[in-house]
């Protein structure tokens, strides 16, 4: 057999239970990942906004499972695809039941409030528990698939193939140690390597294991050394993490059309005086652009960020020609009526939907040797502009509103409360015996974890200032926010607010009902 083949057969590795429903390895993995109460609790998460329980609006739970719809879509083209068979084979391979579970567990470690509440427990993390990993939703996810969930054998995660652990992996580095020489160092580090330009010392902004999972994500990997770099995504990685941009730029704008928040009007006017004056805004100075709110100004300033940022794609002429089929097919023809729920109205949500992810489907080729910004499974590159425009919209009509910003601001001012108060009951000694059992569970987990560390892999524990923690009092501390974190981030949205109206004394509820405890 050859070294292809063992590798091949070394990812079908895992360890199968009595009860899975299925003997194939892959799909059993789908399975208990859409068995876990991880993957439940994704209908009470954030997608952008709160859905307020209207049911109008994408949650993580809805969000999921249409990437997994793209993404096994796409699995299945490319693999059918003869020309494209031979290359994919010599990457590590493509089964389109390993892109649909890894799509599926990719969003459960999203914390309560989007985005938002992953931003607040980041800096939660790492400035008042000292954990120089921080928060991150993509390593969340790993660490949840295989370590704090217990619903596989060996009740140490969901004891998922090497394939599908290794699919999940967007990002397939550590925030700051791992690998060696670290992505963020390359001349032109791969897409979310690089540290943020305002937080220099912080490591990578976007990454898919914590210290904690590092042996996890080396033997996740391990079946690809020598297929892929160890800093590259898998192919499979790779098709899931395109899905997961084709269906954010898409549903998202539905969601915000159907409720009435995209408007025709300045979304019109923006696109439409960038295409009449584009030559224009190109002389403008860099100062004269940033200043003043006239129409084409925003996306004139995206044009000039994805060309100092994304040379290896971005075209102008491309970029024209996407800025007008958006402001044609999602401007003046899906915007130009208000939604009002007729069967016109949803008719019309249907084909731009459809027409817009078939087309952007079709798009997805493979390549040998991509950019280091880009997988081995990319977007064409007209679709790649429109994905680009399409999320400029999102981005500029909806997720900078000062409406959206204050009611953001109340969500972050709720989790840093209720991190600080579960922090200080840990802290009583008194009430240690009377813990949450899984907050208790969490604890001890976390501190076999940083002494293993500690002994094993003091490096791992060092922070962004070249400090290590010592001790067993350091490494409890650590424990504890780890902890902390842990508990906060497996909450729903409801869930977080009911707690901490719990702890704070204002609850009607009694002691005794039903509650995440």
């Amino acid at each position: 057999m050859s070294d292809h083949e063992q590798r091949r057969v070394a990812r079908r590795d895992g360890a199968r239970a009595a009860n899975d429903l299925t003997a194939n390895p892959f799909r059993a993995d789908r399975d208990r990942i859409v068995a876990s109460p991880f993957f439940a609790r994704l209908g009470g998460v954030t997608q952008v906004v709160s859905a307020s329980g209207s049911g109008l609006l994408h949650n993580r739970l809805t969000h999921s499972l249409k990437v997994a719809q793209v993404a096994r879509a796409i699995a299945e083209r490319l693999a059918a695809d003869p020309e494209a068979a031979p290359l994919i084979a010599d990457l590590g391979g493509c089964d389109p039941d390993v892109v649909e579970a890894a799509a599926l567990a990719h969003d459960l470690g999203h914390p309560p409030f989007g985005h938002l509440g992953e931003q607040v427990l980041d800096r939660l993390a790492r400035h008042r528990f000292g954990l120089s990993d921080g928060f991150e939703g993509n390593a969340q996810s790993f660490r949840i698939i295989t370590t704090t969930d217990t619903r596989g054998p060996s009740a140490a995660g969901l004891d998922l193939t090497a394939a599908v652990r290794a699919a999940t992996l967007k990002y397939p580095w550590t925030r700051l140690s791992h690998p060696v020489p670290h992505p963020r160092d390359l001349a032109d580090p791969p897409r979310g390597a690089a540290e943020p330009a305002d937080s220099p010392g912080t490591g990578s902004s976007k990454f898919s294991a914590y210290v904690t999972e590092l042996d996890d994500l080396a033997e996740a990997r391990a079946v690809f050394d020598g297929l892929v770099e160890p800093w590259q995504q898998t192919v499979e990685a790779s098709i899931m993490d395109n899905a997961d941009d084709i269906a954010y730029a898409i549903h998202d704008l539905e969601d915000f059309h159907r409720i009435g928040v995209l408007q025709h009007a300045p979304v019109s006017a923006e696109l439409g005086q960038w295409e009449s004056d584009r030559r224009e805004f190109a002389r403008l100075d860099p100062s004269d652009l940033t200043a003043g709110r006239r129409p084409g100004q925003s996306l004139e300033r995206l044009r000039r960020r994805l060309l100092a940022r994304d040379s290896w794609i971005f075209d102008d002429d491309a970029f024209a020609a996407a800025v007008s089929r958006v402001r044609a097919e999602l401007v003046d023809d899906l915007l130009s009526v208000p939604f009002d729920g007729s069967v016109d109205a949803e008719q019309a949500f249907g084909r731009f939907s459809s027409g817009w992810t078939a087309r952007l489907v079709a798009g997805v080729h493979v390549i040998a040797d991509p950019p280091t910004r880009s997988g081995h499974v990319l977007l064409g590159g007209g679709q790649w502009h429109e994905v680009q425009v399409l999320k400029f919209v999102h981005r500029r009509f909806v997720l900078l509103r000062p409406d959206l910003a204050l009611h953001q601001r109340g969500q972050a001012r709720l989790l840093t409360k209720l991190v600080e108060a579960l922090e200080q009951w840990l802290a009583d000694r008194y009430e240690a015996d009377r813990l949450p059992r899984r907050l208790h569970d969490l604890v001890e987990l976390a501190r076999a974890e940083y002494t293993w560390l500690g002994d094993e892999h003091p490096g791992a524990l060092v922070g962004a200032t070249g400090d290590t923690p010592t001790g067993e009092a350091a490494l409890l501390s650590l424990a504890r926010g780890r902890a902390v974190i842990d508990f906060v981030a497996s909450l729903t949205d409801g869930q977080a607010a009911t707690l901490l109206e719990a702890l704070s004394g204002r609850t009607g509820q009694f002691w005794s009902d039903a509650f995440v405890l």
